[in-house]
């Protein structure tokens, strides 16, 4: 089979390299929540070309706010495991350029949002890009073990942008699903901080696992689980949900629940600890995706219903 030429192949691995900084992965999470929360503030569907604008600006922001973060932690990404083979530490992209990129994307972001869609939705673009990049990374990831607690506001603001898209203001509704997110955030990362322990304790990250025991961690993920799933049926008053919504939130919240409760009993349990962090943390992980896919693709659907 043919090969590409060597010039192609280097563009191709160049352009590749970038994407990576951009991490695609956190940024298809983030869409995860924008479309759904468009939907219900529209009660329906908005309009196609609304709806692509702001996923491209989204995805711009995330970006750049990504690529900052390696930037500002290349210096972490080199000692840790999993990071070891970012592209600012394998030298595939250099510092000055992905500060660069960084700054475009994020100034495209925000002129796309305020030439597009509305200047309230320009301004917490902005506000998301700098409680990533200042708030969590500058100033919280190396200094408490809270940090993904409140660096993680960042990652709740694609719904108040997506609602915002749509009618120019913010309501109750996606300030439910902001601290629902906001909830759900340290069950969802910390179990990844736990499987990745000795990375963060070696690279001086006082994640709370690094500082914690199992006890603790697992215990604090179970309080967060139950407030969040909480928090989700709140949105049944506030945005007068249908009982499907209901249903579907409700199950799948005692589904985490029970997930996290198993984490706790294991992490009391004498023999079993130390395993705690390997399998069964991975799987509250995976869990938490699962979750909040279910929790948005029903709040996506609820508009639709017909009673």
């Amino acid at each position: 089979m043919p090969t590409a030429p060597g010039p192609v192949r280097g563009w191709r691995r160049r352009i590749g390299a970038y994407v990576a900084l951009t991490k695609p992965r956190i940024i298809e999470l983030l869409l995860v929540t924008t479309i759904p929360t468009m939907l219900l503030a529209a009660d329906g569907l908005p309009p196609w070309w609304l709806i692509l604008v702001t996923l491209v600006g989204g995805t711009a922001a995330a970006g750049s706010a990504n690529v900052f973060n390696c930037y500002l932690d290349r210096d972490i990404d080199a000692v840790m495991g999993r990071t070891r083979r970012r592209p600012l530490v394998t030298g595939e992209v250099t510092p000055r350029a992905a500060l660069v990129f960084a700054a475009v994307l994020g100034v495209f972001s925000i002129l796309w949002f305020l030439l597009l869609v509305n200047v309230m939705s320009a301004v917490l673009t902005l506000a998301a890009i700098l409680l990533y990049v200042v708030g969590y990374t500058m100033l919280l990831k190396r200094r408490t073990s809270q940090n993904i607690v409140w660096g993680g506001v960042a990652g709740c603001m694609p719904v108040l942008i997506g609602w915002s898209a749509v009618t120019g203001s913010i309501a109750w509704a996606p300030v439910v699903l902001f601290l629902v997110i906001f909830l759900w955030t340290p069950p969802h990362y910390w179990p990844l901080s736990m499987r990745f322990r000795e990375d963060y304790a070696r690279a001086g990250v006082p994640m709370l696992p690094v500082v914690a025991g199992e006890r603790r961690v697992a215990g604090e993920m179970l309080a967060y689980a139950i407030a969040m799933v909480a928090t989700s049926l709140v949105l049944v008053p506030v945005a007068g949900m249908s009982w499907v919504y209901t249903a579907v939130t409700a199950v799948a919240g005692a589904w985490f629940i029970f997930l996290c409760a198993r984490l706790v009993r294991m992490a009391l349990d004498p023999q079993r600890r130390g395993l705690v962090s390997r399998g069964p943390a991975m799987a509250v992980f995976h869990g938490s995706i699962t979750y909040l896919t279910i929790v948005f693709a029903a709040v996506a659907v609820d508009p639709f219903l017909p009673w």
